[in-house]
């Protein structure tokens, strides 16, 4: 990991949540502040019940809360010290979406001349690069520590890696052991991101293809947007203007008739009367002809649509 990402050390972390704490108190404890400032809408904010202030008393900052990648501009509006500043490559929760490679070295340079150090929440670095043609070190230099997953676009059991300076790296292995993520044995989980490395990760920019693919096809049907048009990554989210209840109902009948899984998922978008749900793109859905994927969304969004 430390090799293929451009770092001077690297840890296993049993998940992203421990990895991304221990990287964030590790950056403040060599601060003069406990702030660090974080995206609105990223994993940090929304889906860790507070962990950083809870469990960690730091103070965490909002760069934005809009549906959008973060800016320098973002930056510059956050007074005072920071600590560390993350950003989510892509940002799930606003539709996987990436900001452009210009954007992110402005971004990144800005987070430089303010002397505060840039963390990279890679849970879908790599599902990024191929938006961006470098090399995974390329993107990492960006950044002064970096988590990436090994369980989602790699399909691994579970785990992740940080990768940063040889001291800080240290010094989150000793949080690794505080929060009880020093276990017995990780091999299995090891093995797992191993072999995900081995015969995913260089399948991540036809995954990526299939997902532009698909969300051309998705685009011509009626009542059904795609966004972002075209995907970023080989995620994407797929609005239907149809109730969630009923698009969850027709879902369950294909897999039951049919048995194909179509999507895990559906809840009510901001618009009243749509739906949303969202598309990934991996081994099953490259493997499936990409006509036969846009007859079966197409059947099953008719198939909601009859009383």
């Amino acid at each position: 990991m430390a090799e293929l990402l451009g770092k001077e050390d690297a840890a296993f972390m049993p998940s992203g949540v421990m990895a991304q704490q221990a990287a964030l108190r590790s950056w403040v404890e060599r601060s003069c502040t406990d702030a660090v400032a974080v995206h609105g809408l990223s994993h940090l904010a929304l889906r860790q019940l507070d962990a950083l202030s809870e469990l960690h008393h730091l103070r965490v900052q909002h760069l934005t809360r809009d549906s959008r990648p973060v800016t320098a501009a973002d930056l510059d509006h956050v007074a005072g010290p920071l600590a560390a500043v993350s950003i989510e490559l892509p940002l799930r929760d606003a539709g996987y979406l990436l900001p452009t490679w210009e954007d992110l070295v402005t971004f990144s340079s800005r987070a430089r001349e303010r002397g505060v150090p840039v963390h990279l929440d890679g849970a879908r670095l790599w599902e990024s690069r191929p938006f961006y043609g470098r090399p995974h070190a390329e993107i990492a230099a960006l950044a002064d520590s970096v988590y990436v997953s090994f369980y989602k676009g790699l399909g691994g059991m579970a785990g992740a890696a940080l990768a940063g300076p040889a001291d800080l790296v240290a010094q989150a292995r000793r949080w690794r052991l505080r929060h009880g993520g020093t276990l017995f044995t990780l091999l299995p989980y090891a093995v797992a991101a191993r072999d995900g490395l081995a015969k995913r990760l260089p399948r991540m920019g036809s995954y990526v293809v299939r997902a532009r693919e698909l969300a051309v096809g998705l685009d011509t049907l009626d009542g059904v947007r795609v966004l972002p048009q075209p995907p970023h990554t080989n995620a994407f989210r797929v609005f239907v203007d149809l109730p969630a209840d009923r698009l969850e109902e027709a879902t369950v009948r294909m897999m039951e008739t049919d048995r194909v899984a179509l999507a895990s998922w559906w809840r009510e978008a901001d618009v009243p009367g749509w739906a949303m749900t969202e598309l990934t793109v991996g081994d099953a859905t490259l493997d499936w002809d990409v006509k036969e994927q846009l007859a079966a969304l197409s059947t099953l969004y008719a198939s909601a649509r009859t009383p």
